[in-house]
């Protein structure tokens, strides 16, 4: 019986374990940061669908860089890649954005990059502000949270 009780602890152990692990795909990253832009947004169905080709080829290089770091054949010339396709990318959907859209895009990409998540925003005291980190290096510090 103790053994039976073991057994099955260890299996659902694991398949807790397995879960955790669980890497979302291409498709599953650019359909959440585009549903996020399109709330926001307010897209048109054709800004959605060019915006989602953008976000996918990002997502793909995203993953690309993320095997990498695992099997430990990472450079840190990835990184730069990375970051210059993600200033390209934010450059052409800004290009596929109407001028009032722009905005609010550029508030979102602000919030990503600092990791700010809107729905937890922190109430500062009173006279305090918050330290912000600009250029190459807040890009750098966003990713090593």
């Amino acid at each position: 019986m103790k053994r039976l009780i073991l057994m099955v602890l260890m299996v659902m152990g694991l398949g807790f374990v397995s879960n955790a692990q669980k890497i979302p795909t291409s498709e599953e990253i650019a359909k959440k940061n585009v549903d996020e832009m399109e709330k926001r947004l307010k897209l048109t169905p054709t800004q959605k669908s060019v915006i989602y080709n953008y976000a996918f080829d990002m997502a793909k290089e995203q993953l690309d860089l993320y095997k990498k770091q695992q099997a430990g054949t990472y450079r840190n010339e990835d990184e730069t890649r990375i970051f210059r396709l993600m200033n390209e990318m934010n450059k052409n959907i800004k290009n596929v954005l109407k001028p009032d859209q722009i905005d609010e895009f550029n508030k979102l990409t602000e919030e990503r990059l600092s990791g700010v998540d809107p729905k937890k925003k922190k109430k500062k005291k009173k006279g305090e502000e918050e330290e912000k980190i600009v250029g190459i290096e807040g890009l750098r510090g966003a990713t090593n949270n």
